[in-house]
């Protein structure tokens, strides 16, 4: 017998398994685990559990681990949701976009360990899981009611705002796909200084361009997200969805910011880099549920 608790909890750990295989991959790049396993995949060193096992190794095999068990979940996820709650509209797209993304992602991954890809396709690896742990999260939301607890289902989004929110999709998007690039090229601390190396601003290599190109898409996103706020509180003062929303998007770049910042400051601390990559997948699941409310809010004007 179906119950809804029982799909609720089942979404909860989907998410977090898609969380944690964001943050596994900013792991495996930072500690520089990419080739822990060699060039085999999906065996590591041509076996499925190397006798010799140093710590690069051990996190990859973890987050191929992961990211494996994640496949299960969602799937299983999927197959509930859309037997259980198909009649939600958005539900079978979003179950088609959770598994769809999340097997490219995989296909990217193992291509990278087998072929060497270059660092401007890896760094699409990032973006593309994004795209299904946020088809996740949104699913999520659905399935715990959201719509009903917070009105969502009937707010009415006037065009300024959507406009707002889709440069905003876009240049987040855009700047998530540098980061990766920063991380992938190991330019994390090219270019000097934060905010900028005043004593010697000209880039000097791809490195430094690859840093700042970063930075200035960095900077638009908080510029943007700022933006987008004040309209929102400023103009759906009494919609608890859009202001609540809105309001967490703005704290959540912030702190991206601010981590970005000390990352360079402490010379890539591990922890603030992973709270890095947190703070931006959670920032992007957020976008993407906006997007959903422009979606339905074009579909009431029809």
């Amino acid at each position: 017998m179906f119950k809804k608790r029982n799909l609720k909890w089942l979404s909860v750990l989907a998410t977090l398994m898609m969380i944690w295989v964001q943050l596994g991959g900013a792991l495996v790049t930072k500690t520089g685990s990419e080739d822990g396993c060699g060039s085999d995949w999906p065996l590591c060193h041509g076996a499925l559990l190397p006798q010799n096992l140093p710590i690069e190794t051990i996190i990859e095999l973890s987050h191929r681990a992961v990211s494996g068990l994640s496949l299960i979940i969602v799937s299983w996820l999927v197959i509930t949701a859309w037997k259980n709650i198909g009649h939600i509209r958005e539900v079978k797209p979003l179950c088609k976009i959770s598994v769809g993304f999340l097997l490219i992602q995989a296909l990217v991954g193992a291509a990278a360990v087998m072929w060497q890809q270059n660092d401007y396709v890896l760094a699409l690896h990032f973006g593309i899981s994004l795209i299904s742990f946020a088809s996740v999260f949104v699913l999520t939301l659905i399935i715990f009611d959201l719509d009903q607890k917070y009105e969502a289902n009937i707010v009415h989004i006037e065009k300024p705002l959507q406009i707002y929110t889709w440069i905003m999709t876009g240049i987040v998007y855009v700047t998530i796909y540098t980061g990766a690039l920063v991380r992938h090229t190991e330019s994390s601390l090219a270019y000097g200084a934060w905010p900028l190396p005043f004593g010697d601003l000209v880039p000097h290599g791809v490195h430094d361009w690859v840093q700042l190109a970063h930075r200035i898409m960095a900077t638009l996103a908080f510029i943007i997200i700022m933006v987008t706020y004040i309209h929102a509180v400023k103009h759906y003062p009494n919609i608890r969805t859009i202001h609540y929303g809105y309001t967490a998007s703005f704290i959540l770049i912030i702190l991206q910011v601010t981590t970005g910042a000390l990352s360079i400051i402490t010379e890539v601390n591990l922890i603030i880099a992973l709270l890095h990559a947190l703070f931006i997948t959670i920032l992007f699941g957020l976008i993407s549920y906006f997007i959903l409310l422009i979606l339905r809010s074009n579909r009431g004007e029809q």
